[in-house]
């Protein structure tokens, strides 16, 4: 896939996808969805935070992704990209299959497209400010874009955490964890998300749509 940079258009070839989870920066706000989850069957992380493996393919830019079954939502998360020898900023859509995510967390992880924005940021000329930069998405619902997730890289594991604890190399790119969804997790068939920096006034944004494809049996 191909991102605009600062110092111009980069090639990149995924080696290597991962999805952090349980990256909530409270761990008394994790540790009370760990509970809620497991009173509903899901079983706790083995760790936290915890790393998923996922299929390069994964990956996407495409303006439209099809899902099997109405089962799926999105989630706006930071992307750190390992590339030409640099750390890169991006933004992600983490969509997962909510159905399968009562069986497996790593399953229902693995079944869905991430959608990736075309922008990526320096991530060593932002780091003394991560925690101020913005993230927001919003779902078209009842025939209006209504805002889904909004808060700011504080509410996650400060990402250079992450970037050491997930051992991430040339060829690697990793979601890195999401906010809480505005009236509670759910699907929508048309998703779209933006990350904005207030010291630099720069902002990356994506949107896509999802097909809804029959489960037959």
């Amino acid at each position: 896939m191909q991102f605009n940079t600062p110092t111009g258009a980069i090639e990149f070839v995924a080696q290597q996808l991962t999805v952090a989870g349980w990256t909530g920066r409270s761990r008394e706000a994790v540790d009370h969805h760990i509970q809620e989850l497991a009173d509903i069957g899901i079983a706790p992380p083995s760790s936290v935070p915890l790393y998923y493996r996922c299929s390069t393919q994964l990956l996407t830019q495409d303006a439209e992704i099809a899902m099997l079954g109405p089962d799926t939502s999105g989630e706006a998360e930071p992307l750190l990209v390992r590339a030409n020898g640099k750390t890169w900023l991006g933004l992600a859509s983490d969509q997962t299959d909510r159905a399968l995510e009562a069986h497996s967390v790593a399953h229902s992880k693995q079944v869905c497209p991430k959608p990736v924005a075309d922008t990526l940021w320096d991530f060593d000329a932002i780091s003394d400010h991560l925690d101020q930069i913005e993230l927001a998405s919003w779902i078209f619902e009842d025939g209006e874009w209504k805002q889904y997730q909004k808060g700011s890289l504080a509410m996650i594991l400060p990402l250079s955490e992450l970037l050491a604890g997930s051992g991430l190399a040339e060829g690697g790119a990793m979601l890195c964890g999401t906010l809480p969804a505005i009236g509670g997790v759910r699907p929508a068939a048309q998703f779209k998300m933006a990350m904005h920096d207030p010291v630099t006034g720069e902002t990356i944004e994506a949107q896509y749509t999802t097909q809804t494809l029959p489960v037959v049996s």
